[in-house]
């Protein structure tokens, strides 16, 4: 009953031969407005519905269709994105486990560096797992992996009677974040529409900081309960019963189907996600069905040369720019100090006077401005654009290095405790809340960056580099500082990442807000020399209207739409 194949290929033969100037600043709709008819278009969905008619499947169990296909997109992004608060919870528990735990069961300082970095190791390995377990077992089936790893690992920790034991359960507990980390903001960009796929995405970045929230809530709770440890890592064994549960019941990835070639199914999806009704959601899906096509048959003429598809990497220039900014900004964000922050918050906060349990309910604070501060990225992502929240939240949280770094250089003493206390917690409450919106976009850059036949194997590296970076800060983080001091490692290397992590930002940064996932080739079919030369300019452009206080021109116009109501033209100028 795949029709389909072949009604893609007969509007592939219609295309003419001359293809569109990849430096044309246009989206990928207006260029096929030049060879394509709103009729094409429709003739091609109504072949959709004939070819789906004979096999269509009613409602089921396991198949829940909803009136609104909004709300089943909802529940989708829900369900998925709860793999974000098992991320967040590993990083808290571990960080309330840690006050009782290394003196119950004899662990010296080594083994709980050890412990806590176990988790990010084993995400490493995970990682590695990504690229097979996405195209294999598709971008729903291996969230399903991941949980049932996350699963293994929880009871393995809460039950731990040595150091082996629970580095087992560590490193079985970091697979499975290794592979729901490059998969969740897929399985979401993937299947949502252009218009809040940043926002969506961000909620992954949400339930991370809710889960740190949760986490520390959880520690406090259980502190004063004998074998508190065990409560503390257990209690993530229900997050993760209800995500499989979950999970079982959601549809795949269209896109991905789309990428196997099951258009029917992919099809079939799309109606009970997306819906076929709106003009805009019948145009992207034939556009996605060209493009995926296209991609396709590409990669059949690519495997006479005998070279890995990932090698398109090295060798194709749009596939190279992507590369290099989504991994770039995925390090950024870790190098900046914030895991390794996280997992020792409760050590931290000892270190500057807190006693044991007071460490642990001020671990809050942290966790909370996180949390916090991840909510106007969830309702603005798509509003403001990538680099205005990237340009602007840089900035916030180096400050907030400063203010910690400088809550170091005073002598800790009675005298100067509360003044010490109140100092770090300010810089950290700026650190965390500013650090909120700018973790969102570590997520939704890489998940929509990379081209479809090349997205498994993308948010592999992307996800191994995460969590190499995870790995590094977090094992490192005592002897550095040890060898740097407290203020060398908050405010030198911290702080002197976010710098330069600023200026490549502000230079090499593109916008892809409000572009779905086809017109986003678009953006990086640039050379990186004028993309460096518009951001500049657009940079240059928009600080003399800030410091001329025309903010509605430095602003105006985000996300928004032409006057008539038609869609923007997309010119790929970048703001801030």
């Amino acid at each position: 009953m795949e029709k389909s194949q072949s009604d893609i290929a007969h509007v592939e033969d219609n295309k003419p031969n001359s293809s569109p100037d990849p430096e044309v600043a246009s989206s990928i709709k207006d260029e096929f407005n030049k060879d394509r008819s709103s009729a094409e278009v429709d003739n091609f969905i109504d072949q959709m519905e004939r070819d789906l008619a004979p096999v269509a499947k009613g409602p089921g169990f396991f198949r829940p269709t909803l009136n609104d296909p909004r709300h089943l997109t909802w529940i989708m992004v829900t369900f998925a994105s709860m793999g974000g608060i098992l991320f967040g919870l590993d990083q808290s528990l571990i960080s309330g486990a840690n006050i009782t735990m290394p003196a119950e069961l004899g662990f010296n300082t080594q083994q709980v560096s050890w412990i806590n970095s176990f988790m990010p190791l084993g995400a490493v390995f995970g990682s590695f797992l990504l690229g097979p377990a996405n195209e294999y077992l598709g971008r729903r089936g291996a969230i399903i992996l991941s949980t049932i790893f996350y699963t293994v690992g929880a009871a393995l920790e809460a039950g731990a009677m040595n150091f082996g034991m629970m580095i087992a359960g560590r490193l079985v507990l970091g697979v499975g974040l290794g592979i729901e980390v490059g998969t969740v903001p897929v399985y979401v960009a993937e299947s949502v529409g252009r218009k809040v796929r940043g926002n969506l995405v961000s909620l992954y970045q949400f339930n991370i900081a809710l889960g740190e929230v949760l986490g520390f809530v959880v520690a406090a709770i259980f502190i004063k309960v004998e074998s508190s440890w065990r409560f503390i890592l257990g209690s993530s064994l229900l997050f993760s019963t209800i995500m499989f549960v979950g999970m079982l019941f959601l549809p795949e990835s269209p896109r991905f189907l789309m990428h196997q070639g099951k258009t029917l199914e992919a099809y079939a999806i799309w109606k009970r996600i997306r819906g076929i009704e709106a003009e805009e959601a019948r145009w992207e899906f034939f556009i996605m069905a060209q493009t995926v096509q296209e991609e396709r048959q590409q990669n059949e003429g690519r495997k006479s040369t005998g070279r890995p598809v990932w090698m398109d990497f090295i060798f194709v220039p749009r596939a190279r720019r992507a590369f290099i900014y989504a991994n770039t900004m995925m390090l950024l964000g870790q190098f900046v100090g914030i895991n390794g922050i996280m997992y020792y918050m409760s050590v931290l906060m000892s270190q500057i006077g807190f006693n044991t349990v007071d460490a642990t309910y001020m671990s809050m604070v942290g966790g909370g401005a996180l949390f916090l501060g991840t909510i106007p990225a969830i309702l603005y992502m798509e509003k403001f654009g990538r680099r205005f929240w990237a340009n602007t939240m840089l900035p916030g949280f180096f400050i907030g290095l400063v203010i910690i770094a400088a809550s170091y250089m005073i002598p800790l003493n009675p005298e100067t405790q509360h003044k010490v206390e109140g100092l770090y917690i300010t810089g950290l409450i700026l650190y965390m809340g500013f650090y909120g919106p700018y973790a969102c976009l570590t997520w939704v850059i890489p998940s929509e960056v990379y081209p479809t036949y090349l997205r498994s194997y993308g948010m592999m590296f992307s996800d191994g580099a995460v969590n190499l970076g995870n790995f590094i800060i977090t094992f490192t983080f005592t002897d550095m500082q040890k060898a740097m001091t407290k203020q060398g490692l908050t405010l030198g290397f911290f702080g002197g990442i976010a710098a330069l992590g600023f200026v490549y930002q502000i230079v090499f940064m593109p916008e892809t807000k409000d572009r779905t996932l086809e017109e986003i080739e678009l953006v990086f079919a640039k050379p990186t020399r004028q993309l460096a030369r518009e951001n500049i300019a657009a940079t240059t452009k928009c600080v003399k209207q800030i410091l001329t206080f025309r903010f509605r021109e430095a602003f105006d116009g985000i996300g928004a739409e032409s006057k008539d109501g038609e869609k923007r033209v997309y010119d790929d100028s970048p703001i801030v």
